[in-house]
C-alpha cells in the first residue's frame, strides 16, 4: 500500500473516530439538557392550605404521566384563605413567577385568573357554566386561554333532594350551606334547585359560611330554621378535616348532610350524588400535559362529567336513626357501612 493511499485511509479513520466521539458525546448532553427542563404550575384556590383528596388526585395524574416533583415539575400553590380580595396579588405573584399553566380550584379562581392573564393557560378543574361566565366560547371551542373541565349544578341539586324525598317523605326544608361571597356557581346553583325544590314541595333556605369558624353556627341557624337536612356547598379544595367537622357538627344536632361530591359522604355525610372529584382533578392533569407539550387551550375540548356516583353512608343513617329503603339501597354505586 502506497503512502498517500495510507494517509487517505488514516484520514477515514480520523474522521470516522471523531464523528463516534462527538454522537456519543452529544448523547448524554441531549439527555441533560431535557432534564434540565423544569415546568412550573400554578394551582390557585380560594381556601386555605390543608390534605385534600381532589389535590392529592391531581399530583397523582401528573406522576401516572411522568411528572416528578423536584425534579422536572414545580408546583406553587396559592390560597386565598377565603379572602377573595387576595386574588390579584397572588396571581401578580404567579405571573412573575412564569407559570406555564395556572389551575383553577373552582370557578372563582378561574374567573380570577382569566382577568389576571391573557397569555398564560389555564385549567379549570371543577367550574360551573363555564361559558355563561365568559370563560369559553364554547365546550366544543374554548377559543382562549382557558379549558378544563366542568361540572352540572342545579340538577344534582334536585337529583339531591329527590332522593332525600324518598329515604324521609316528611321532608319540607332544606338549607343549603353556600361558601361565602355568593358567588355565580353558588347563585346558579340555587336559582336551578329551586325548580325541583318546589316540584317537590321542598323550601330552601340559604346559609352562607366563610370557614369552620362559621360551622357551627350555620348548623344553629338550620335547627332554628327547622330544616330537615343540609344541602352542602362546600368549595373546591376544602380540607377533609373541614368537611368532616361540618358532617360532624350536623350530625350531633340530627342534621343528615347531602351532597355532590362522595368526599362529604366519605367524611360522615349521609348520601352524595355527583361526578367523582378525584378523577376530574385527575383528568386535569391530561390538560397540563397537552399544554405543556404545545397543545393551545383555544383547541382542547371542555369535558363536562359522564358518570356520576351515588353513595350512602349506612353509618350515618344508623347514626340518625334513619331507615335507608331498599329501593334506594339497590340503586346505590357504593354503600359506607
Amino acid at each position: 500500500m502506497n503512502r498517500s493511499k495510507q494517509a487517505r485511509m488514516g484520514r477515514k479513520t480520523i474522521i470516522v473516530v471523531w464523528l463516534v466521539g462527538l454522537a456519543l458525546w452529544s448523547i448524554p448532553l441531549a439527555e441533560a439538557q431535557q432534564q434540565a427542563k423544569v415546568h412550573r404550575i400554578g394551582v390557585l384556590s380560594g381556601g386555605v392550605p390543608g390534605y385534600s383528596p381532589d389535590i392529592e388526585a391531581f399530583r397523582q395524574g401528573l406522576r401516572d404521566l411522568g411528572y416528578v416533583e423536584g425534579k422536572n415539575l414545580v408546583i406553587e400553590y396559592r390560597y386565598t384563605e377565603r379572602k377573595a380580595d387576595r386574588y390579584p396579588d397572588l396571581l401578580s405573584d404567579l405571573v412573575r413567577l412564569k407559570v406555564d399553566v395556572i389551575i383553577g380550584l373552582g370557578t372563582g379562581p378561574t374567573i380570577a385568573a382569566k382577568k389576571a392573564t391573557s397569555t398564560i393557560p389555564i385549567v379549570m378543574t371543577s367550574t360551573t357554566d363555564p361559558v355563561g361566565n365568559g370563560l369559553i366560547a364554547s365546550l366544543a371551542r374554548p377559543g382562549g386561554n382557558v379549558t378544563g373541565l366542568t361540572n352540572i349544578s342545579g340538577e344534582l341539586g334536585g337529583k339531591l333532594l329527590e332522593l332525600l324525598k324518598e329515604i324521609d317523605s316528611r321532608l319540607t326544608r332544606v338549607a343549603i350551606v353556600l361558601p361565602g361571597g355568593l358567588g355565580a356557581a353558588s347563585k346558579l346553583f340555587v336559582k336551578e334547585t329551586e325548580v325541583p325544590a318546589r316540584a317537590l314541595r321542598v323550601q330552601l333556605i340559604s346559609l352562607v359560611v366563610r370557614g369552620p369558624e362559621d360551622y357551627e353556627g350555620a348548623v344553629r341557624a338550620a335547627t332554628k330554621e327547622r330544616a330537615n337536612a343540609l344541602l352542602s356547598r362546600l368549595p373546591p379544595g376544602t380540607p377533609f378535616a373541614d368537611r368532616k367537622q361540618f358532617v360532624e357538627l350536623a350530625v350531633k344536632s340530627r342534621l343528615p348532610v347531602v351532597s355532590a361530591t362522595n368526599l362529604d359522604t366519605e367524611a360522615g355525610g349521609l348520601i352524595s350524588y355527583g361526578r367523582d372529584p378525584r378523577e376530574s382533578y385527575r383528568r386535569a392533569a391530561t390538560y397540563v400535559d397537552k399544554i405543556l407539550k404545545g397543545a393551545k387551550p383555544a383547541d382542547l375540548p371542555v369535558e363536562q362529567p359522564t358518570k356520576f356516583e351515588f353513595v350512602i353512608n349506612l353509618k350515618t343513617a344508623k347514626a340518625l336513626n334513619l331507615t335507608i329503603p331498599q329501593s334506594v339501597l339497590y340503586r346505590a354505586d357504593k354503600v359506607i357501612r
